[in-house]
């Protein structure tokens, strides 16, 4: 499976910005798909996660109410809808996706995208 993230940008805060993670290689419509972030000097957090059908969503209490998750499996896609940004939501962003249930896990996912910047200036 490989995975493109994109739709990163430099924002302001209270701004929107929608990522995409396109999935080829293989379908992805059986795995579970997640977003990851990594600011500078920091590890790796979950973000948030959708299941194999799309109905099961999972988010850090961080995004709640704020980031939205969804895919398309037709097109083989996950997207990531972030409103209300703010500056600590400033990292690079990863799309990831895995086949175990246990979506909040950075260990669980074997396959990863390359990240996009998304940068939220105050």
């Amino acid at each position: 499976v490989q995975l493109q993230a994109s739709g990163g940008g430099l924002v302001q805060a209270g701004d929107s910005l929608r990522l995409s993670c396109a999935a080829s290689g293989r379908t992805v419509s059986w795995h579970g798909m997640g977003w990851f972030r990594q600011a500078p000097g920091k590890e790796r957090e979950f973000v948030a996660a959708v299941g194999w059908s799309g109905s099961a969503t999972y988010y850090a209490d961080s995004v709640k109410g704020r980031f939205t998750i969804s895919r398309d499996n037709a097109k083989n896609t996950v997207y990531l809808q972030m409103n209300s940004l703010k500056p600590e939501d400033t990292a690079v962003y990863y799309c990831a996706a895995t086949q175990s249930g246990r979506y909040t896990l950075r260990s669980e996912y074997p396959f990863w995208g390359q990240g996009t910047l998304v940068t939220v200036s105050s």
